[in-house]
């Protein structure tokens, strides 16, 4: 039997400033992070001890050095959130990873809460700038200048599935599922053909099937092996084959359909031999073909297109709902997978308010039919760019929005709520409860781990292996009773 799908998602964001001549994107990076002021968050550390990243799924350790940072520069890049996100630098670009949670609406509700955070922080990071400068940040996934990064997917799996049926049954559903959960994206890049707009932004930059790499021959399939809870029984699959997404139900079905896939992998539900003769080409082929009839060639001769791929998961996933007992939210999922899929062979513009490439591409035609452009004009790109912005006055996406052409799934009164409260049902809500009772006395924290210091003992470690454990319904009693991180301590160990 399937676990629970826990899942998250980590979104690098895009950043420049305006008007500088000497634009530094790790210093504008760290000034954006700690513009972001939550009391609890000053002084904490990430603890690195708890991570490695040189862990492959396929059995053995990389060689290479794990990177730790000193405190000083540890505590300059990394803030952890009362509502359980991490919220740091990586590398060049400010990085958003949201709590845990165990469903897909939860997903997007707490992805877009930071959202808020970001440009929360980027307001306040402005006032700090020099005059006649100013900070922009983009929700996308490249700089159209060669250079790509990322938005990863997290889900929960059981350990005890082989990775290689793991590989097997995903390559081709990630190939094919970016018929809607491609971002959208005005030409190419990295060598690849050119095209006048595509259906995703990441697509160009994939270039092997399987690796522990993200940055430099990208994989479809990363390996890395860090569960962050019980590596005994879980996996975390780490996802870094999708795009960042600004419409809610783009973000909500590519969850809820990919944590559905997974659990029939562990269950051994994928019927169907789906496996693609060249991937790599595939990927870039599908998102290529704005039309959605190009086939891919499988290795048992079928040809198909994305969208018959996409059928024939889908038409897996309703007889594995007849036979197994899925978490509520699927239902829904698998209804509006059906329709989405309908709609893309009738007319795929029927979509522009639910899919993001569908948006994109019909908000960017009416201005080039308007103004007399073609696809090559630099408005255009321009265009492409500033659907991302996540400036709710300048962003595209948040024009639409307002306009009501865009489907919601949340509600900003969820959203905002979830910038400082976490989910209730992980083990975010122990994390983020810590922060906010006892942040004074948190010492160190880590997915699966929050160390106190108190006093002058000793550094005291809470392991969290378990991800649905913490959760309010586990630990409110416990924390009500717990009025010092002393106390808190002693009753966790009586």
């Amino acid at each position: 039997m399937a676990i629970p799908k826990v899942m998250g998602t980590e979104i690098e964001f895009g950043i420049t400033v305006k008007n500088d001549r000497d634009f530094d994107p790790i210093s504008s990076c760290v000034l954006l992070v700690n513009a972001y002021r939550e009391e609890a968050a000053a002084s904490i550390l990430w603890d690195y001890d708890q991570e490695n990243p040189l862990a492959d799924a396929r059995g053995f350790q990389v060689d290479g050095e794990k990177y730790t940072p000193n405190q000083q520069e540890n505590i300059a890049r990394n803030k952890t959130l009362s509502n359980g996100a991490r919220y740091y630098v990586d590398h060049a670009h400010p990085e958003y990873s949201c709590p845990e949670v165990t469903n897909p609406y939860d997903l997007v509700v707490h992805e877009r809460a930071g959202e808020r955070v970001v440009e929360i922080s980027r307001r306040e990071a402005c006032t700090l700038l020099p005059e006649g400068t100013q900070m922009l940040i983009h929700k996308n996934n490249s700089d159209h200048k060669g250079n790509s990064y990322g938005s990863h997917e997290n889900y929960l799996m059981d350990r005890r599935t082989s990775f290689k049926q793991i590989v097997e049954h995903l390559i081709p559903f990630f190939v094919s599922r970016q018929v809607y959960s491609g971002a959208g994206k005005v030409g190419s890049e990295n060598r690849a053909m050119p095209c006048d707009y595509q259906l995703a932004q990441r697509s160009d930059f994939f270039e092997t099937e399987v690796a522990l790499d993200t940055m430099v021959k990208r994989p479809i399939i990363n390996t890395r092996d860090e569960p962050h809870a019980d590596r005994e029984k879980y996996r975390r699959l780490h996802v870094i084959v999708g795009d960042s997404n600004m419409l809610e139900y783009t973000i909500w079905l590519r969850q809820g359909t990919t944590a559905i896939v997974l659990s029939m992998i562990e269950d051994g539900a994928i019927t169907l031999d789906m496996t693609l003769r060249d991937p790599v080409k595939g990927i870039r082929d599908v998102s290529h073909d704005v039309s959605l009839r190009r086939e891919l060639e499988l290795n048992s001769g079928r040809k198909l297109t994305a969208v018959q791929m996409q059928r024939d998961y889908l038409e897996m996933a309703l007889k594995y709902r007849d036979a197994h007992d899925l978490p509520d939210w699927a239902d829904e999922i698998l209804v509006e997978w059906g329709v989405v899929l309908d709609t893309l062979e009738r007319d795929p513009y029927e979509l522009s308010d639910r899919i993001d490439w569908v948006a994109k591409k019909a908000l960017i035609e009416g201005f080039m039919a308007r103004k007399g452009l073609d696809w090559q004009a630099p408005q255009v790109a321009m265009m492409d760019l500033q659907f991302h912005d996540i400036r709710p006055d300048k962003g595209l996406y948040y024009l639409l929005e307002r306009q009501g052409k865009v489907r919601r799934i949340t509600t900003d009164e969820e959203i905002n709520r979830a910038i400082t409260e976490p989910p209730t049902d992980t083990r975010a809500y122990f994390r983020g409860q810590c922060l906010k009772r006892y942040g004074e006395n948190v010492f160190g924290v880590n997915w699966d781990s929050i160390s106190f210091g108190i006093g002058d003992e000793p550094i005291k470690r809470i392991l969290m292996a378990e991800p649905l454990k913490g959760t309010k319904e586990h630990v409110e009693e416990l924390l009500e009773r717990s009025k010092t991180a002393a106390e808190l301590v002693k009753n966790l160990r009586a």
